[in-house]
């Protein structure tokens, strides 16, 4: 998704048909649900918020509502961090875990060991 201000600007005036002024913000997800960009007026001037998924996707929002999605800030935080909205209990993914490998610094004895497994 290269869109940036100005087009986003458009979308969100001519076809979404809103106030991009109105300090709502306006979601664009790109066709392969890897990247979302947001578009909102602080008062000041725009502001775009950007993510792109590591791994996964967006959740597809049902396409064949045609009225304006409103979100909470809670479901808007969980959809961000790529959720799936579509299920009646929202369920946040897993986190991505990277390896660290940690050593330890004093012996462990054999009994504690075997008492933590």
């Amino acid at each position: 998704m290269r869109a940036s201000y100005d087009t986003l600007f458009s979308k969100a005036k001519s076809v979404l048909n809103q106030d991009p002024f109105s300090g709502h913000l306006f979601l664009f997800i790109n066709s392969k649900r890897t990247s979302i960009k947001c578009l909102y007026y602080d008062g000041t001037g725009f502001v775009i918020i950007s993510k792109r998924m590591e791994k996964g996707l967006f959740c597809k929002i049902n396409p064949h509502y045609r009225k304006d999605i409103i979100l909470t800030e809670a479901e808007f935080a969980l959809f961000f961090e790529g959720a799936d909205l579509e299920k009646r209990f929202i369920e946040s993914p897993s986190e991505i875990k990277k390896e660290i490998y940690k050593k330890s610094s004093f012996p462990v004895s054999q009994d504690l060991q075997q008492a933590s497994v």
